[in-house]
């Protein structure tokens, strides 16, 4: 019994420590959040939204700003590349233009969706409280004249399907590098494309700037 409590023990700290891992800013890539895309997306545009979804998917997927996002359980997901492997966005850096997709675009809407209206936005001031709310404010208005185009598919990912995929990240930098040179225009998508290190420093910039004003 003592030996069953110690194993115990040891796993719930595991447990805690992978959640910890992952529930700050970008998370490390590789995560296994159930999405698996044998073959290149059928994207369709939302109408009247810079963002495109896969009418056939049995996730929530979508595109923007040369990024694939997918929404799992409370969570949202970016990748490069449509198969993974995936970062996990805290909910302060996903791209407004993404919270900004109608419900009716959910392939696999969550439970608490349900009431709400199909070509409106998710309620997520409602759902994520007060504090994410206060902080983004309007999130949900914003002027469809001045709206960005979309970004250009990745048409190129055709070619990498199956065993063709390249599981290795780097490999998939450098095929982007030489055959996609979309710049994006959202600050989340662009930091999403820096290095890791580059990404760590920032983080640790935005920390210090935080102390340093609730000092002030």
């Amino acid at each position: 019994m003592r030996y069953l409590l110690v194993v115990l023990s040891l796993l719930l700290c595991q447990a805690a420590a992978a959640r910890t891992e992952i529930s700050v800013g970008i998370s490390v890539p590789g995560l296994d959040i159930g999405i698996d895309m044998p073959a290149y997306p059928r994207l369709v545009r939302v109408p009247g939204h810079p963002v495109y979804y896969d009418p056939d998917a049995r996730a929530n997927f979508f595109f923007y700003d040369g990024l694939y996002w997918v929404f799992v359980e409370d969570d949202w997901y970016a990748s490069s590349w449509y198969n993974g492997p995936w970062r996990r966005f805290e909910r302060d850096h996903v791209p407004l233009f993404v919270l900004r997709i109608p419900v009716r675009y959910y392939r696999r809407p969550p439970p608490w969706f349900h009431g709400w209206h199909a070509d409106a936005p998710p309620r997520w001031h409602e759902h994520w409280g007060h504090d994410w709310q206060n902080r983004h404010g309007d999130w949900d208005k914003w002027d469809r004249g001045r709206m960005p185009p979309p970004a250009p598919l990745p048409y190129y990912q055709r070619r990498y399907e199956g065993e063709r995929y390249p599981q290795d990240a780097d490999r998939q930098r450098r095929i982007e590098s030489e055959r996609y040179h979309y710049q994006p225009r959202d600050e989340a998508s662009r930091r999403y494309q820096q290095p890791r290190e580059e990404r760590r420093d920032g983080d640790h910039r935005e920390r210090r700037e935080e102390r340093g004003g609730d000092r002030r």
